[in-house]
């Protein structure tokens, strides 16, 4: 069996990785797509070259994969072509597994990054691959600005109100993602992972608190007061928007489920939020 990982030197590919190579996979079984190989060269295993734009490239890296784990692409707007270079190969390939790190209830959210994540589990479905999806919640790795931004100024301001948010570090979800590369019964499954408890945003300025030995205080705020806030900060009118599209989408719920699944396919409590937070510090 040989897994191929894209993505492999991100923040998330990397840890996909190193979990699959502690569940005891040969690392010469591993396959590292990257578009910059010098990048992979500390993970111990082979990298090979994979750009997103050059399908040749993309085809050779799938050439003999059984299992490919497509971590979702971080450049916003561009994700589903992207994405849909790796499936064409993957169907072309015939692979017996496919993985893919989605986002919460993609198919029904309104969430504003759903839509792309939406697109491509359409793909993936209209290619008839052998799949497994994996519905990421927020990753708390995903708050190290906050929690440097609150450690400066005691403050921690948003446009959530009393969302929740289930998250996990991203540790957790790797090894999710390891043990279904691994494991047989995942196929055809839609998993919707998230972090053990939901917090909401005064928890999560409480939890900065323990971790910074610094008050902090949630401030929260109304849209227009959000990108009144942002603009001013210097964000641009578009990616200012995104932000208070984001947090209102939180405010609403969309990342507030949790119902033990991650917690069940790594075999333990995912990571607590303070832990989660004080390993960024």
């Amino acid at each position: 069996m040989t897994i191929l990982v894209t993505g492999s030197t991100g923040h998330l590919g990397r840890l996909i990785v190193a979990a699959l190579l502690q569940r005891g996979v040969n690392p010469q079984a591993i396959r590292a797509g990257a578009r910059d190989l010098a990048k992979g060269a500390d993970l111990g295993v082979p990298v090979v070259r994979l750009d997103y734009t050059d399908q040749e490239s993309v085809a050779a890296a799938l050439d003999g994969v059984d299992t490919v784990v497509l971590v979702s692409g971080s450049e916003v707007g561009q994700r589903v072509a992207q994405h849909r270079a790796v499936i064409d190969a993957a169907k072309d390939a015939g692979v017996s597994k496919f993985i893919y790190t989605s986002a919460p209830k993609a198919t029904t959210s309104t969430l504003v990054l759903a839509p792309e994540h939406k697109a491509t589990e359409e793909l993936i479905a209209a290619a008839g691959l052998p799949a497994v999806i994996l519905r990421n919640n927020w990753y708390t790795e995903n708050y190290a600005a906050d929690l440097a931004r609150a450690a400066e100024t005691g403050t921690l301001s948003a446009g959530t109100g009393d969302g929740r948010v289930a998250s996990a570090s991203r540790k957790d979800y790797a090894e999710a993602a390891a043990a279904v590369a691994t494991e047989d019964g995942h196929i055809g499954a839609v998993y919707e992972l998230g972090g053990d408890v939901a917090w909401t945003y005064a928890d999560l300025a409480a939890a900065m608190t323990e971790v910074t030995g610094r008050e902090v205080t949630f401030l929260p705020l109304s849209a227009d007061e959000q990108l009144a806030a942002l603009r001013a900060a210097g964000l641009d009118e578009g990616t200012a928007g995104f932000v208070v599209a984001l947090d209102a989408g939180i405010r609403d719920g969309a990342l507030a489920d949790t119902d033990g699944t991650l917690r069940r396919l790594i075999g333990r409590p995912t990571t607590p939020l303070v832990e989660g937070l004080r390993a960024l510090v």
